[in-house]
């Protein structure tokens, strides 16, 4: 019996519009199961969703560097692994001295900064709904940093940049790369799969007991931490093989449908 499931947002959860459809609420509420987002996405990213299916279990954002509950408060913080301060200031640097046209921005807990409205932020803010807070950047503090983002729609810029800054040697970091556009920077104790076993242990749960969902290279930790991964359609072929089984699409209510069949609920 599944005794909790784990959902990435973008792609998997999420319809093209960013939004959580009804029949997919409708079957998650109807489960009963716990239900945990699992996302890139900063917790003012997931609020939408989280309210939609008044969702009160522990949540994990910025792949896994923020586990937290969101309440009347806002949000508690249950463990995190922020960035070092040190180290996005060396990462600064080298984007403004040769990445200078880069759409750069990051966050912190409750807000999302950068220092220019460019196409990429239009985009970014396209998705999700939230605007970000002008400032500069260099200016770190009192700051907690949870993600650097950077959005080049360049395909060879964005795997110049990559490669520059693998070549850098930061050994406190992980760099995902994100929908073909998006390179995200967040603490190399941020992963997926150890917020799935924080959670875990927190409701001695058994990985029989778990369930996923997931589309994207960044889902692999999640979707191999489970007892029962499930991949949408709309995966890559190359995530597809790590699904027991391949749900509909994102926008044909895949969660719901797994759900459904797969959990028999």
């Amino acid at each position: 019996m599944i005794k909790h499931i784990f959902s990435d947002m973008d792609g998997t959860l999420l319809d093209d519009e960013g939004n959580v459809s009804d029949g997919n609420a409708r079957v998650i509420d109807e489960s009963g199961i716990p239900f945990t987002l699992v996302s890139a996405r900063a917790p003012m990213e997931m609020a939408a969703a989280i309210d939609k299916l008044h969702l009160t279990d522990a949540q994990i954002g910025f792949n896994g560097g923020l586990i937290y509950k969101k309440n009347e408060a806002g949000v508690k913080i249950l463990k995190d692994d922020p960035l070092n301060n040190e180290t996005i200031s060396k990462i600064l640097t080298i984007i403004k001295d040769k990445f200078p046209k880069v759409s750069c921005s990051y966050y912190d807990l409750n807000n999302w900064y950068t220092e220019k409205i460019d196409d990429g932020i239009k985009y970014e803010s396209s998705i999700t709904g939230q605007k970000p807070t002008i400032a500069n950047l260099d200016n770190l503090t009192g700051k907690v940093i949870y993600k650097v983002m950077l959005i080049i729609f360049d395909a060879e810029e964005i795997v110049a940049l990559n490669q520059i800054l693998l070549d850098a040697k930061f050994t406190d970091i992980s760099m995902k790369r994100s929908g073909g556009s998006y390179l995200e920077i967040t603490s190399k104790g941020a992963q997926k799969s150890k917020g799935i076993q924080y959670i875990k242990d927190l409701e001695d749960l058994k990985t029989e007991e778990m369930a996923a969902f997931g589309d994207g290279h960044n889902d692999l930790p999640m979707l191999t931490s489970v007892g029962l991964p499930i991949v949408m359609e709309n995966a890559l072929p190359e995530i597809k093989p790590y699904g027991k089984f391949i749900t509909k699409t994102n926008v044909e209510d895949g969660v719901a449908y797994g759900i459904k069949k797969y959990l028999d609920i």
